[in-house]
């Protein structure tokens, strides 16, 4: 077997391990953050269960703590409080990047992880299976409940030589990118093999794994070898360690090959994360601003690269570079050794231990500026200036590129890849254990935290009017954005729904309420990017009773299902050029879903059938009769 049929074989409650059919394996861990967390608690909380069910389960704060005002520090108390009370740790605001932190301080070889971020397969680059879910999902895995997905592909990625000075770990994933693009990787895990993987640390291996993301694939995967055994040593936890790889023989689904003494520089161009260009086809081109940081470059050894480049230098007078360690400890270790004086003489500015400007969070560019980051997505208005240009690249081309000023290749400029080995230094302090009497916990709640919409039970004829009509590769950035402006409001969707699809469509919440809902239509990969449900939970507030697309992506879609909206794909894609905005659309029958994989679709104002796919299994139907998730399980209370 292949690793990743070893770790799913010994969690598997049901199913067959045959690809793309349905399982449902058990998850040892799960971890939150503040942005999906709150209201992944409140799920939790209305389901009963006392103490949660699982070996571990961590909350974090990285993603809105700009506390410009009372909604993030109420929710800061909420989730405090509420991790207290039911059994989980908590991970207080400025101690790091969720994904960062559990890499360091809690990821184990062999175990499962579930998380309410798109990018916790980070994580996997211990060597255990770590998959992003829609925060309902992770409630339910609090809860004991096993986690639903289909059995996914394996694709190897055989990693062969050793990268060259100026090359990143960063440019290896660019270059699965490039190879398999943003939707290649919607039913699959990556197991990255080869004699290449041996050069690769565990910080390198969890770039490539936290950015696997962008693939759409399920997760990636390394081995647990000597080099997680001396990362977990450096982290006082080496009794964590087991070695852990595919057997000699192991068998996979595809074969992608990368030569890494052959790669070269790269940066993922505006808007995609698979718009792929080298940087020598970039070089000369004027830079605006530069971000180091992220849960995708924030590691020490990031960092260090990025010191030895800046060291002595200053940044060109028309360049902002911000720097952001992706935790506490990174940053501790970094003061210690002087590079945090490197990058203050250079004239970086320092942002604290959170996403920050990954989410919008602060930092958006000039107008028409040119952003480059060391981040994982570049979506259309993601940084919070639709007009910037950002581009997502290594942190040796961040840095080199913050001097001069404009686009640089890393491989041209001199420095030494060599600098201070990495100390063990571990400090718990701000990671809060959960109450020992958990029954005098008292949950505070503040008045942005409302209660959890409702959904009713599916009807057998869905009757409703096309309210947007939306291209190729729409991300939940679209349909929930991110940024100061809206992360506030996570945990009151009634506030959050006026601002979905607000870059896209004006006032798609009264459009919505003045047609008694509606059926969005879109093309491939819808819901792409970030786990948040709240791309499923505010359409379906505001009465959204299906999406028709010609394919999604794989979190969206559970989401989708957890809500009550049923994701139907175009059996002909050429359907969706004969639907508009406002054609009044009629979906019968669908009380027969569990006996038909096909829906016919009227279009009344046109005066034609089409014919839709439902790829669900027997226990979505049932969750979509019932009218979500949280109907369902209260049902069977």
């Amino acid at each position: 077997m292949n690793l990743t049929q070893k770790i799913i074989k010994n969690h598997l409650v049901k199913g067959e391990m045959v690809a793309k059919a349905p399982i449902e394996i058990v998850m040892d861990q799960t971890l939150t953050q503040d942005a999906t967390g709150t209201m992944a608690y409140m799920q939790f909380e209305a389901m009963g269960v006392s103490q949660v069910k699982t070996e571990l389960s961590v909350s974090y704060v990285d993603h809105n703590t700009l506390q410009s005002g009372f909604m993030n520090a109420d929710d800061h108390a909420y989730l405090q409080s509420v991790a207290s009370k039911h059994g989980v740790y908590f991970s207080k605001p400025g101690n790091g990047i969720c994904h960062q932190v559990h890499l360091e301080r809690f990821a184990k070889p062999g175990k499962t992880l579930i998380g309410s971020d798109s990018h916790t397969p980070t994580s996997s680059a211990m060597g255990c299976i770590a998959i992003g879910a829609g925060g309902l999902d992770v409630a339910k895995a609090m809860a004991g409940i096993p986690y639903r997905l289909t059995m996914p592909e394996v694709i190897e990625v055989r990693l062969s030589g050793k990268l060259q000075h100026g090359v990143s770990s960063k440019d290896i994933i660019l270059e699965v990118l490039r190879q398999q693009t943003v939707k290649g990787g919607v039913g699959r895990v990556y197991e990255y093999t080869g004699e290449g993987v041996k050069s690769l640390s565990v910080y390198q291996r969890a770039t490539i794994t936290n950015m696997g993301a962008e693939l759409g694939a399920t997760t990636s995967i390394f081995p647990s070898d000597e080099i997680t055994k001396e990362f977990l040593a450096r982290q006082n936890r080496v009794e964590d360690w087991m070695e852990l790889g595919p057997d000699a023989d192991a068998t996979y689904d595809g074969l992608v090959e990368v030569n890494l003494s052959e790669l070269k520089p790269m940066a993922a161009c505006p808007n995609s994360p698979d718009a792929i260009e080298y940087i020598e086809n970039l070089e000369g081109k004027k830079v605006d601003q530069v971000a180091i940081g992220s849960c995708t470059n924030s590691g020490y050894e990031d960092l260090m690269k990025a010191a030895q480049i800046l060291d002595g230098k200053t940044v060109a007078p028309t360049v902002s570079l911000v720097i952001s360690p992706g935790s506490r400890q990174v940053m501790m270790k970094l003061i210690e050794n002087g590079a945090m004086s490197i990058f203050v003489k250079a004239g970086a500015r320092i942002l604290e231990c959170t996403c920050g400007p990954c989410i919008g969070m602060g930092q958006s560019p000039k107008s028409d500026g040119v952003s480059l980051r060391t981040f994982n997505r570049n979506f259309y208005g993601r940084s919070g200036t639709l007009s910037a240009g950002v581009y997502l690249v290594s942190p040796e081309v961040a840095a080199a590129s913050a001097i001069t000023g404009v686009f640089t290749d890393p491989t041209k400029v001199d420095y030494s890849d060599d600098f201070a080995k990495e100390v063990s230094m571990v400090d718990d302090s701000m990671i809060i254990a959960p109450s020992k009497t958990p029954e005098e916990v008292e949950i505070v709640r503040g008045p942005n935290i409302k209660p959890l919409p409702t959904n009713d039970a599916m009807s057998n004829t869905i009757d409703k009017k096309v309210v947007i009509k939306l291209e190729d590769n729409i991300t939940t950035d679209h349909i929930a954005p991110a940024g100061a402006k809206v992360l506030p409001y996570r945990s009151n969707i009634e506030k959050l729904s006026t601002f979905v699809f607000e870059n896209n469509i004006e006032h798609f919440d009264e459009i919505c309420k003045s047609n008694g809902g509606g059926i969005i239509v879109a093309g491939e990969n819808y819901g792409q990017g970030s786990s948040r449900e709240h791309a499923a939970l505010a359409p379906m507030y505001l009465g959204v009773k299906a999406v028709i697309a010609k394919s999604f992506a794989r979190i969206h879609k559970a989401n989708l299902v957890n809500f009550g909206i049923i994701p139907c794909e175009f059996a002909d894609k050429a359907d969706y050029d004969r639907i508009d905005f406002m054609d009044e659309l009629v979906i019968a029958d669908t009380y027969n879903l569990e006996n038909t994989s096909t829906l016919v679709v009227e279009n009344k104002t046109k005066g034609f059938t089409f014919n839709v796919n439902t790829v669900l299994s027997e226990e979505d139907v049932k969750i979509l009769e019932a009218g979500g998730a949280l109907n369902f399980i209260r049902n069977q209370q």
